[in-house]
Order: C-alpha cells, then structure tokens, then sequence
C-alpha cells in the first residue's frame, strides 16, 4: 500500500457520524468557540499519532499501540489496551448504526429503526468479508466522497454569503465578545472537547495497518498529511455554520451543515447532504467492525483472548470467529441504543471517545518510556496528556453527557481488575514453572 492510501484510509476511518452530527452537541454547548474546540483536538491528535508513528518507524508491530504497551508497561498494560480499544469500538459501531438507521428515516419515515439497523450491520459484514484489499478499495472511495461532501458545503457556504445562491447578501455572525463565542462558558466550553476530539478518531487505524506499507517510514508522511486536510476542512466547514446562522436554530438531531443551509432553500441539499453522512457513518462502522475484527485475532495470538479468534478460514484467510463476537457486540450495542429511550446517542458516543483518549494516554505513555525523548518532545507529550484529561474531565460538567463518563470508567475498571487478575495467574505460573 502507497502512503497516500493510508492517508485515504486513515479519513475514511475518522470522518463520520461524529463530526457530522455530534458537531452540532458540541456547538450547543460552546456555540462559536466549537472552533477552537477543534483547533485544540487536532493539535493534541498530531501529538499523539506522531509519537505512535516514530514508534511503528522503529519497532512496526502488527499490534500497534497494544503491543508497545506491553513492550513499555507489561502484559496487563497490553491487555487493557487492546480491550479497551475494542469496546470503544464496539460502542462507535453502535452509535454509527443508530444515527445511520434515524438518518434514513429522512426518506422512509414510516420503516423501524431495527430494519434499517440490520441492513446497514449486514452491508459492514458483507465488506468485510471481501477481504483487505477490497475494503482498502472501498474506504478509499468512501473518503472521496465524504471529503467532497464537506468540500461542497463550503463552497456553497461561500457562495451563498457573497450573493451567488439566492442573489441576496449574506452578513457572517461574528460575535465581538468573550460571551459571544463561548455561549456556554467555560464550562461549557470545556465539555466540548470530547467531541471535538472524538472527530479526529481514526487515527490509531493508520498505526494497526502500518505493516501494509510499501515503507513503514512513510506512515507518519500518511498520517500528518492526513490530520492536516482534516484540520482545514473541519475548521473551515464548522467555523461557516457557526457564523452563519443563529446558535439557537441548531438541532442535536441535525447535522450543523444542513441547518446552516436552510436559509438558501436549496431543496436538493439535505437529501444529498443526508445520503453523504450515511455513507460517512456507514464507512466509519464498516472501519470499526474491520478494526475489532483484526485486534481480536491479535489479542488471542499474543494470548490475551481465547485461542479460538486466532483461527481464520480458508476464504481469504478471514477470522471469521473474531469478526462473529464482533457482530455479536454490534447487535447488543444496537438492542441497547434502540430500547433505551433518551438522548442514548450522546451517552455512547461520549462512552467511545474517552475510552478511545483512554487508548491514547497509553500511547503517549508507552512512547515516554520506549523511544529516547529530549526535553522538548517530553513537554510536548505533557501538553498532550493535558488536553486529553481536559477532553475526559469536561464530561462530567455537562449532565446530558455525564453518564457516557460513568460507562466508559466501569468498563475500564472491569478491564484493568481482569487484567490485574490474569496478570498474578500468569506470575504464578511462571514461579511454579521455575
């Protein structure tokens, strides 16, 4: 694989769902400050993947960031990674499903949820199942789309402002106070960043495929051009919503771009836009499932899960029982987010990003302890750590998101005291062995 198909690959993983509809959580938390929500986001994600990059340059491991944890910390360390990225998966394919089957709704609002669920759960398998190289294939040409889609929002965005839509003259809401850009305070400003940097999950997926590069080398080429087309198109595209309509006109339940578009009545826009963020929840699932899949199948080859998701079939050499306890964490994920009744959307999309930061605090953590820092780049990791704790500590000021903060700390609890007790099994082992 060429640099710049991982760097395809890498945006098809991150945009998704997320960014277009959970943008607009965070505009109503913050309002125009979303902007540098953003800002903040992407520059603690350059850390972080440059440091997991630097250590695939050295050391390329198909287990990625699990096994330089184990390398950096022990075999709990990788035990909790590698199932915490797991679940967050697990949940981010669950959410993606849910707002997939709501979005579709748009067209056929009379068809369950459940229906557009399954079909949209058995489409992520059938791709799966066509193996590596068609996935690559499709996640390539699903990131075109999904990046021509906020491209084409923009331009409308501009086009509409100076007169070129409706013959009218638009003026950009910018505030001239500190109020004016952060309606929700600090506080609320601080509750923003989880989504923020849930926007810019993804990248850990260019660490797990690294091995299929032409040049390990040129992973940390893939994913810097990566994160900075992402920085530009989401810093233009939020930043024209913001400052186009009132905040008060915003929607949980809409993506940001389409309300900001409504003052032009183009009434071809929200079915194309629409159609654009399933096929982004749709790749971003498809990613997910391809991701939990292959981290299974690892897990259980270092010994860290049962034996039996090692095994593959000889159909293209798919490990089809990882990929079946996969779907089965899907289909509960799905059963959960349909019953409960609320804003359950919010509550696991809050749940996977943090254990997704969780994942990343290992990653800054293992790279202080595996490669030779200088002083600078030791600040720069302590900057890093500090806005994730900022993104996982902002949760719990905002009740609406709160609980995904309880879920995603029991699960990891659940998590590190199995990883404790399998690790005590083991050095019992090893003394009686002795």
């Amino acid at each position: 694989m060429a640099w710049w198909q991982l760097s395809l690959v890498g945006v098809g993983c991150t945009i998704g769902t997320g960014y277009f509809l959970g943008s607009t959580i965070g505009i109503q938390l913050t309002g125009p400050s979303i902007v540098f929500s953003f800002i903040l986001a992407a520059i603690g994600t350059y850390i972080v993947f440059q440091l997991l990059a630097k250590m695939t340059a050295a050391d390329p491991q198909k287990g990625s960031f699990c096994y330089y944890a184990t390398h950096a910390y022990g075999r709990w360390a990788g035990f909790s990674c590698g199932w915490n990225y797991w679940v967050s998966n697990i949940l981010i394919m669950g959410s993606q499903l849910t707002a997939l089957s709501i979005l579709s709704q748009f067209w056929l609002p009379h068809v369950p949820l459940w229906i557009f669920a399954a079909f949209y759960a058995v489409l992520a398998i059938i791709v799966v199942l066509a193996g590596t190289k068609k996935f690559d294939q499709v996640e390539n040409l699903l990131a075109v789309i999904k990046v021509a889609a906020i491209v084409m929002f923009i331009i409308l965005a501009i086009a509409g402002l100076i007169g070129f839509v409706d013959g009218k003259n638009y003026d950009l809401v910018i505030p001239n106070t500190f109020n004016g850009y952060f309606t929700g305070g600090l506080k609320g400003f601080w509750s923003s960043l989880i989504y923020a940097f849930y926007a810019f999950g993804g990248i850990e997926v260019i660490g797990m495929m690294a091995m299929q590069l032409k040049k390990t080398e040129d992973a940390s080429k893939a994913g810097s051009i990566m994160l900075f087309i992402l920085t530009i198109i989401y810093v233009l595209s939020i930043g024209l919503a913001v400052s186009t309509v009132a905040l008060e006109t915003f929607d949980h339940k809409e993506s940001p771009f389409v309300t900001a578009m409504e003052r032009y009545h183009l009434g071809f826009f929200p079915h194309v836009f629409n159609g654009a963020i399933i096929i982004a929840g749709f790749s971003a699932m498809a990613a997910a499932l391809f991701g939990v899949t292959n981290l299974l199948r690892t897990l259980a080859e270092d010994g860290d899960a049962p034996k039996l998701f090692a095994k593959t079939i000889k159909f293209k050499k798919l490990p089809l029982p990882a990929m079946g306890l996969g779907a089965g964490g899907l289909l509960a994920s799905i059963i959960t987010a349909l019953l409960l009744p609320g804003r359950i959307y919010e509550y696991i999309t809050t749940a996977a990003g943090i254990l997704l930061l969780f994942n990343w605090l290992f990653i800054i953590l293992s790279s202080m302890k595996i490669l030779k820092q200088s002083i600078g780049v030791k600040l720069i990791s302590i900057v890093a750590i500090g806005l994730i704790s900022l993104a996982v500590t902002g949760t719990w000021f905002e009740e609406t998101i709160r609980p995904g903060l309880y879920v995603s700390i029991g699960i990891s609890v659940i998590i590190g005291i199995i990883a404790l007790i399998i690790q005590k099994k083991r050095n019992k082992q090893e003394k009686s062995s002795v």
